[in-house]
């Protein structure tokens, strides 16, 4: 019995094997670190004889790629083209001195950008902050604007911007002025022409610009008094006095912070402070300033510019001049003996229209032939003068013509 269980346990472990294919050991081929493992291949069993199942192709290891550092691209050179108009260099010849407070130093930056068009034209900032007419203990307008008109002799216009900053008392030795008081007015209107006189002295053009409104209504209010002082301090003196005010209030009168620019577009104009220019705001007043400066600017004699002289003719079109007459003409000039030689006379203007002369009527004195010939002259002669002293002169219609717009006869012939 015993020999009967140990032989069917043998017969039985044998089966095992064949079915297995026999024990797969992992530990035979240990895998080396960093190493991926690979499938082991599979032996032959019971089932696979019997059943055909294809073996599974052996896994192969990719191997891992080189990394290749990426190619730099060179960024492509920007070509900028700008349209802007190219303004030759020239000679600065002339200086547009503005001087004053902190509205004086934004109008003057306003000017900058108004006259960029003018390359002989350069704008020269001499404001100064919170300064004004009242202390003169902080600065002395009447003093410094004389030494620098003597310190610049290219100065060919001043602009002078003053009056928010000047709300204060003015000291009299030890009696002090109330703001606005009949004395402060007289010393502050004598400082002003103490400005101008600076400017007249130099034979300087002067332009005055009067304060713009103030969004405080009663700093406003006093603005007013002092636009007016300046204003004649300024005529009396030759210059001329540029009033912002309704540049910067609305339909009624009152202080507006938005309005239209240069360009006609609804801007902000005056910073939050009520007081000062935003940069719309600066270009806008500065606008009007630049109206005047062109303005003088054309009134102002080109440089280096002599009339040439022309021999004396007795009718007709002048000869051409002459080197040697210009030379002698600078010779003169500069030794001071007077020049007695003509100059170019002026062309008379040119008419807008020409001598009137009536079409009909006498014929003009000194005439060769009529204006106009006769209706017989101007028709001409034969068979076509006939046919049109017949219409025009007679009114009779011509005869309508087969084939014409005229022919309306019917039925149509042939």
């Amino acid at each position: 019995m015993m020999r009967l269980r140990s032989l069917f346990m043998v017969l039985a472990a044998a089966l095992i094997l064949l079915v297995t294919g026999g024990p797969v050991s992992i530990a035979q081929n240990p895998v080396p670190p960093g190493r991926i493992p690979q499938a082991q291949p599979q032996g032959r069993s019971l089932f696979n004889m019997f059943w055909q199942i294809p073996e599974r192709p052996a896994v192969q290891q990719r191997q891992p790629r080189e990394r290749v550092a990426p190619a730099q691209r060179r960024a492509p050179t920007r070509v900028v083209v700008r349209d802007d108009p190219v303004i030759p260099k020239v000679d600065v010849n002339h200086h547009v001195l503005v001087i004053g407070d902190t509205l004086a130093g934004q109008i003057a930056e306003g000017l900058e950008d108004s006259l960029q068009d003018r390359a002989d034209v350069a704008v020269v900032n001499k404001a100064k902050a919170d300064s004004g007419l009242v202390r003169t203990d902080f600065y002395d307008w009447p003093k410094a604007t004389g030494e620098l008109l003597a310190g610049d002799a290219k100065v060919m216009v001043g602009v002078v911007v003053l009056g928010p900053n000047d709300r204060q008392v003015i000291r009299e030795g030890e009696i002090t002025h109330e703001p606005l008081s009949e004395r402060w007015l007289q010393l502050y209107k004598a400082r002003i022409e103490a400005v101008a006189a600076a400017f007249s002295a130099k034979r300087v053009p002067l332009i005055w610009v009067g304060a713009p409104p103030m969004q405080n209504a009663r700093l406003s209010a006093d603005l007013t008094t002092l636009n007016d002082l300046f204003r004649k301090g300024a005529e009396a003196a030759g210059g001329e006095f540029v009033d912002l005010w309704g540049a910067y209030v609305d339909a009624e009168n009152r202080y507006a912070a938005m309005g239209p620019d240069v360009n006609g577009q609804v801007a902000r104009l005056r910073l939050g402070d009520g007081v000062h220019f935003t940069k719309a705001g600066a270009r806008k007043a500065a606008h009007f300033v630049d109206v005047v400066i062109r303005r003088i600017l054309e009134k102002t004699p080109t440089q280096n510019v002599i009339a040439l002289p022309v021999p004396p003719e007795a009718e007709g079109t002048p000869a051409p001049t002459q080197p040697i007459d210009v030379e002698r003409l600078i010779d003169r000039m500069v030794s001071g003996v007077p020049t007695d030689l003509p100059l170019v006379p002026v062309a008379p203007l040119r008419p807008l229209a020409g001598p009137i002369l009536p079409l009909t009527g006498a014929v003009p004195a000194g005439g060769d032939a009529a204006l106009i010939a006769s209706i017989q002259e101007a028709r001409g002669r034969g068979d076509v003068a006939a046919g049109l002293e017949r219409v025009f002169g007679q009114g009779i219609a011509p005869e309508p013509r087969p084939g014409r717009a005229d022919d309306f006869r019917w039925p149509r012939p042939n």
